[in-house]
């Protein structure tokens, strides 16, 4: 960590953060080496510091599982070593900047004031409770995040600037989810569970205490493995351009995003930046195929798509079903167009079945035989 930065952070240490030297206390950052039992976080988070462009990863999952915690910890491991946070309540001018159209008008210069995508810049950009963001202004920090570039537009006057940086956003589904088009811009997911393992759940305790007891003294247990991590990311982002991939990477991805009947190429584009970026977190001479499903799970747990919703399989089409099956299909297919919406009835309306009948002249039949 460089000397332009200090650590600070709130009482309880799940939230602690880097700031800059103005700041006043100053509290520890619990280290990224010491996460207990989050791996595949772990990797998304290392993948996406070694490539920026992958367009950020989304942590989803209950409160108390570390997602603040891991978020805020990998900003040390960067070489600038910068941590900002955007506030739930953040304006549009707040995070991608303003123009002084004033000065244009006066001068015919640009005056442009930096909002929080400019301070990001080459470090970690952290959103809270992402899925509580006004739509507009997700869709403002993931383009800024795919493309690594922020441009600001008033009345006929731009001004860019360079804006690369990890964007992490978590969030607790029981909050509300994030609409689709946007939750499919996140490079790449995980989904994390309470830990309900006994050793699991017991060694994270300890950390948490031996932590808070003596920061220092954890943390310097933990040096050589943070730095180790450190490395690891620099020597990775440096050997980035020199991987290439080949035919069976290609069909590998092509494979598992078929299979998962995603919407568009966005997947393949990014199974591939990742799973390069594992190869070289991994130092590896090449990706391969097994970096590919490595990295699958991450990028597909957000885009798959419903088992009822996939393309027909390579090699058959729905021609190609029996009669038999295709009438059945019809008549599904009118019983669905006749049955109403979910729009137009009471919230937990379900479709009428057929039930078994009797003839009303079996009916009379039988009552006039009992008389």
């Amino acid at each position: 960590m460089n000397g332009a930065t200090r650590e600070t952070g709130d009482a309880n240490g799940g939230e602690t953060i880097l700031c800059s030297t103005s700041g006043t206390a100053s509290r520890p950052v619990f280290p990224f080496a010491a996460l207990i039992g989050q791996a595949p976080l772990q990797q998304a988070l290392l993948l996406a510091a070694i490539d920026p462009g992958l367009g950020g990863v989304l942590i989803s999952g209950p409160r108390g599982t570390a997602k603040s915690t891991a978020a805020r910890a990998l900003a040390e491991l960067l070489p600038e070593g910068q941590l900002v946070n955007l506030p739930l309540g953040a304006s549009e001018d707040r995070l991608i900047g303003t123009l002084d159209i004033e000065t244009v008008l006066r001068d015919g210069s640009v005056r442009f004031s930096p909002g929080l995508l400019a301070k990001a810049h080459r470090g970690v950009l952290y959103v809270d409770e992402v899925n509580l963001l006004p739509d507009a202004l997700v869709d403002a920090l993931l383009d800024a995040a795919a493309s690594g570039v922020n441009t600001v537009e008033r009345d006929g006057v731009s001004h860019s600037h360079d804006a690369s940086f990890v964007l992490i956003g978590t969030m607790n589904p029981e909050e509300g989810e994030l609409r689709p088009q946007l939750i499919d811009r996140f490079g790449l997911m995980v989904e994390l569970q309470n830990a309900f393992e006994p050793r699991t759940r017991q060694a994270i305790v300890k950390a948490r205490l031996a932590f808070d007891h003596d920061a220092a003294g954890f943390r310097a247990a933990h040096a050589q493995q943070q730095a180790d991590y450190a490395q690891r990311i620099r020597a990775a982002r440096a050997a980035l351009p020199q991987l290439a991939f080949d035919d069976a990477v290609h069909a590998q991805v092509s494979a598992l995003c078929i299979d998962a009947a995603v919407d568009g190429l966005r997947a393949d584009l990014v199974m591939l930046r990742a799973a390069r970026a594992l190869a070289a977190l991994d130092e590896a001479a090449e990706v391969t195929a097994q970096h590919v499903d490595r990295v699958a799970d991450a990028v597909l747990i957000h885009r798959r798509r419903q088992p009822d919703s996939r393309a027909p399989s390579a090699g058959r089409s729905e021609s190609a079903a029996s009669p038999s099956q295709q009438r059945a299909s019809n008549e599904a297919a009118e019983g669905a167009a006749s049955a109403p919406s979910s729009t137009e009835t009471d919230w937990g309306y379900l479709p009428p079945e057929p039930t078994a009948a009797v003839p009303v002249k079996s009916v009379i039949a039988l009552a006039a035989k009992k008389r």
